[in-house]
């Protein structure tokens, strides 16, 4: 297993390098002239030709290019386009916290839902109550943020209309601000979750240790956390890191519609203003984020399942 994690290590860098070269190739070929969009269409050609050479656009695209490696391995992502000579580390720096938190208690919300409701299925199989709750996690699991976003604030107004309480729609900053976010976040991974665990958990209770397990007189509870959830956690770890992707891709409507300031608003509003040193450094931060909880999931493994780190 040690084997397995000094490669992805090793490999990491090399990710890296990939995304930045593909980020930075498209944001070089695409059309149009960040620096007339800057000027508002004033035709100044000294002040042209000063901001051309700020951000270094009068250099070959290599030389640009590792001029732009240079500055990444040294923690300066640049200078923005939109904010004019404002750092992007500024920039990034004050969303990154906000997308993290958001996906962290979506994450949790989900993994706290999702699995007891995945285990409970397990144990109530061919019921109706069972039928009905995987009806539902379906559901969840198929319904697109963009269309459940529109349901929630229709709830929301009927709550208004009424005079009962009900959430703000957008904004960031209070406790009520998060609710509608985190869950319409966690939605999809709870639906996702359940049935994962659900089919998870048939498996292990199929398992002849288990028959024997109980032919022991073991406690109906033992059994079940800690000979058959452990050897069922494992496809359920597997999905923790893509989760996280999914998560962040679904951020990036979520924090929009509701003018969340996290990563995935910043990056849309880059591309909306062509701010290409943002959007290839929120580019690079959240591929790298991914690479991470890859790398995390498998230690994770190692920890869970002896049987790998032996084979490792």
């Amino acid at each position: 297993m040690g084997n397995v994690i000094l490669r992805r290590f090793v490999s990491l860098p090399f990710v890296i390098f990939s995304i930045t070269f593909i980020t930075f190739w498209v944001g070089f070929l695409a059309p149009g002239d960040p620096i007339l969009s800057m000027m508002g269409g004033r035709n100044d050609q000294a002040t042209y030709e000063r901001l051309r050479h700020l951000y270094g656009l009068d250099q070959t695209w290599n030389d640009q290019y590792f001029r732009y490696l240079g500055g990444l391995l040294r923690g300066d992502l640049g200078l923005s386009f939109r904010y004019q000579g404002r750092p992007v580390v500024e920039i990034v720096s004050g969303g990154i916290p906000v997308s993290v938190s958001l996906g962290a208690v979506a994450l949790v919300l989900s993994l706290s839902i999702g699995v007891p409701v995945g285990i409970w299925a397990a144990l109530w199989q061919n019921t109706t109550a069972e039928r009905l709750s995987m009806a539902a996690m379906l559901m969840l699991y198929s319904i697109p943020s963009f269309v459940l976003i529109p349901i929630f604030r229709w709830v929301n107004y009927q709550f208004y209309a009424r005079g009962w309480p009900s959430l703000p729609v957008a904004g960031w900053g209070q406790p009520e601000h998060w609710i509608m976010p985190v869950l319409v976040l966690a939605a999809a991974s709870v639906g996702y979750i359940a049935r994962l665990t659900r089919v998870s958990m048939l498996e292990v209770l199929k398992q002849d240790y288990l028959r024997t397990a109980y032919a022991k007189g073991l406690g109906q509870n033992r059994i079940l956390w800690v000979h058959a959830f452990r050897n069922a956690v494992l496809p359920i770890i597997t999905v923790v890191g893509p989760s996280v992707a999914f998560l962040v891709t679904g951020a990036f409507v979520v924090e929009n519609i509701f003018a969340i300031p996290g990563i995935g608003f910043l990056s849309v509003q880059a591309i909306q203003q062509r701010d290409y040193p943002v959007i290839q450094s929120t580019t690079v931060i959240l591929a790298a984020a991914v690479v991470l909880m890859n790398l995390i999931t498998d230690l994770l493994y190692s920890l869970l399942d002896p049987r790998i780190r032996v084979e490792g």
